[in-house]
């Protein structure tokens, strides 16, 4: 693949690295200098300032151990449902504020991805705000906003969940935390550190051959981080059986789609130790985690009310299965009340504790190129993000056509199907057809079997 670059650490380092030591530059330089490292598209950083690792710290150490409540009576509930109202552009159009959370109207992604700017406070300082990408399941393309802050509370649910199974990280200083997998054509890469295990190392890879110079790189790189925690989903995980590094990870964590009771077993299996499914959206963060002792996914954030609505969007009795429809949250740049996520199950009490039953996330899926290539579903979503989609759905049939629904295309096959074809190839028989709009959530990448 040519001759090997040599990555240096910039000079906004300080930017993105507020509180970098010496220790964690050489974790970063390690983690893009060694010899088997991958080829790295991008850049990305904490951002979070000594005042942001304050907060951060006391925000985890409440948060991993505070209990969540039953019900709707919750003595945070009242103030943010008041402020959001006060603050927030959309929610302030209600007019007065309903008297009960079910009074409220519900929203639904359609409604963010239509104007994300009106879901922002209006006294939320616009100077470090940052954003996530996300396409979901529904196929509404999304700009979520978030914050450094935002992004260091998620370790606060992921200690969480993994207290629940017996353990404590241990990685530190000089030591590599995470590392997150990717298997896609394109795929966003970067290293960093970790402020709050002591600079501890992070790497964001693809598997993907393309993205490494050499073949054996990839066991290679991976073996020489040996992560205490690898994250990806399914489909990075069977590319990570299929190579077989010799790594001795503590905890693995499968977000993004649904992980099959199988694979959970195979990869238990082989690296001996927890597999956590967690239940995670970019809008709400980590939802809830697997527990098989349980039989669902236990929530996990104690300032955030879930609701089970059915399709008149009325609460549901416990056991009843319905849309998950969260209210609350730690996304301070997006106060959500009644989000309707387009995922469903029921809610019950297990052992003193709210547990989502009979849970279904995103599927993955990996299409056929017609030279037999596998192409991950996300691979689909990146090369059609530039044309601005509204939403769409796509579909391969079992001899291979693929056939593309969007929401009003019109003028905009011919490149859509051209876009599709340097994905798929050539030969690949495409159909495009447009609709004024989609009965419902629809799944937004399906594959006849």
């Amino acid at each position: 693949m040519g001759e090997r670059m040599i990555h240096s650490i910039t000079r906004n380092d300080k930017e993105k690295f507020p509180t970098l030591t010496d220790t964690g530059r050489q974790m970063l330089m390690f983690l893009k200098e060694h010899p088997n490292a991958p080829i790295f598209h991008d850049e990305s950083g904490n951002c979070q300032t000594p005042e942001d690792l304050v907060f951060l710290r006391d925000y985890c150490a409440k948060m991993v151990d505070a209990p969540i409540v039953a019900g709707y009576e919750k003595p945070w509930l009242d103030d943010f449902l008041e402020t959001s109202i006060r603050t927030v552009p959309y929610y302030r159009n209600y007019g007065s504020q309903p008297k009960r959370l079910s009074d409220w109207p519900t929203i639904s992604r359609e409604e963010l991805s239509a104007d994300i700017t009106r879901f922002v406070p209006d006294h939320q300082p616009t100077e470090r705000l940052i954003h996530y990408k996300t396409s979901g399941t529904s196929g509404h393309p999304l700009l979520v906003p978030s914050h450094p802050r935002v992004a260091g509370c998620y370790l606060a649910y992921q200690l969480r969940a993994l207290k629940r199974f017996g353990i404590t990280l241990k990685h530190r200083a000089g030591k590599v935390g995470v590392v997150i997998l990717g298997f896609q054509r394109a795929c966003f890469t970067y290293v960093s550190v970790t402020p709050l295990l002591n600079e501890s190392g992070l790497s964001k890879i693809n598997l993907h051959p393309d993205d490494w110079r050499r073949p054996g790189d990839r066991n290679k790189y991976l073996e020489a981080l040996d992560a205490e925690v690898v994250a990806g989903d399914p489909i990075s995980f069977l590319e990570l059986l299929r190579l077989g590094p010799a790594i001795s990870p503590r905890a693995i964590f499968s977000t993004a789609m649904t992980l099959e009771t199988g694979l959970r077993k195979q990869l238990e299996e082989r690296y001996r130790c927890p597999v956590l499914d967690f239940y995670s959206l970019n809008e709400a963060g980590p939802i809830a985690v697997y527990d098989p002792a349980l039989g669902g996914h236990v929530l996990l954030q104690p300032r955030m009310v879930v609701e089970i609505l059915d399709d008149h969007q009325e609460p549901l009795l416990p056991g009843e299965r319905g849309e998950i429809t969260l209210t609350g949250g730690f996304n301070f740049c997006l106060p959500l009340v009644r989000y309707r996520t387009g995922d469903y199950a029921s809610l019950a009490w297990r052992g003193g504790e709210p547990v989502l039953i009979d849970f279904h996330g995103r599927p993955p899926v990996c299409f056929a190129a017609a030279d037999g290539r596998q192409i991950n579903n996300v691979d689909v979503t990146h090369v059609l993000a530039p044309l601005a989609l509204n939403q769409y759905t796509l579909h391969q049939r079992k001899n291979g056509e693929i056939q593309f629904t969007g929401v009003n295309i019109n003028g905009k096959e011919e490149i859509i199907g051209q876009t599709l074809k340097s994905l798929f190839g050539t030969e690949r028989s495409i159909t495009i057809a447009s609709v004024d709009s989609f009965p419902g959530k629809v799944i937004q990448y399906t594959r006849e079997q």
